[in-house]
């Protein structure tokens, strides 16, 4: 039997950055991941922070190349590569100048979120759909972590629900504390749009006159899970108002365990109906 192939995407991962609880979570689920013999990649975004020399980053040629159209505007998109130290665990990053040079993550050098986060999460996450596809490597799970990942389970659900190397994927959402959408404006569903993705596959990224990132990546998951301990009421409502299989927080402890007993309800569910 072949293995089981999980995909991380990631807006954090230590040791390449710290910026929230996102980061030490993910950088001890994918290697435990693997030790339970399942095959692993990890996704996140190239920020200027992010030492490429001390962490041993280089291009895959193969890979890069893309352009990603951000509100009419198209952007390449490069690919680099790094081992996860101690481990034989690959982490690809998603680059781009424009976005992500800069040296910090989300804020400024005041300490303000950047006024283009919305451009930033809309160019990682449809380079995230075109960089799998690019990979050939057809994931069984795709985990998503934090809010700038919050797009990629519409994406995989609309947009490339009938591409062939999405066929048996599985997308789970994790959702955390998040202040960064407080920011975003009603552009955040123009600059989301691709392809011919509709408004009402947006919808449920709107609380009122307001944007919600978790909602809408609750709203296409196939499972969520809770990963801040305490979460708005808004968002704890959307996870658990529908039939979508959900796992509440888990600490610190015992997190690991719970989360592939996670990963293998749907693998089995996978194997007994192709069984």
């Amino acid at each position: 039997m072949s293995k089981k192939r999980v995909l991380f995407v990631t807006q954090e991962m230590n040791p390449y950055t710290d910026a929230s609880e996102v980061s030490e979570l993910v950088a001890k689920l994918p290697q435990y991941t693997q030790e339970k013999g399942m095959e692993v990649r990890v996704l996140m975004p190239k920020y200027g922070v992010i030492n490429e020399r001390r962490h041993r980053l280089h291009e895959v040629v193969r890979l890069s190349g893309m352009n990603i159209i951000v509100d009419d505007d198209d952007f390449p998109l490069i690919i680099k590569v790094a081992s996860l130290p101690g481990s034989r665990l690959q982490v690809y990053f998603l680059d781009n100048e424009e976005f992500f040079k800069r040296k910090f993550v989300f804020n400024d050098a005041d300490d303000k979120p950047f006024d283009d986060n919305s451009d930033r999460m809309a160019f990682f996450c449809k380079g995230v759909m075109e960089t799998v596809k690019k990979f050939g490597w057809p994931p069984d799970i795709i985990h998503c972590h934090g809010w700038m990942t919050s797009l990629v389970p519409t994406y995989l659900k609309t947009v490339y629900k009938d591409e062939p190397i999405f066929q048996n994927t599985k997308v789970i959402f994790s959702a955390y504390n998040n202040e960064y959408e407080k920011t975003f404006k009603p552009q955040f569903f123009t600059k989301a749009a691709i392809n011919d993705i509709s408004e009402d596959d947006l919808s449920d990224f709107k609380q009122g006159k307001k944007i919600n990132l978790n909602t809408g990546g609750i709203a296409h998951a196939d499972g969520i899970i809770q990963g801040s301990e305490k979460l708005d009421k808004v968002v704890l409502d959307a996870i658990k108002s529908g039939k979508t299989p959900s796992l509440d927080f888990v600490d610190e402890e015992n997190y690991l365990a719970e989360y592939i007993n996670f990963y293998n309800s749907f693998l089995e569910a996978e194997e007994e109906k192709d069984a």
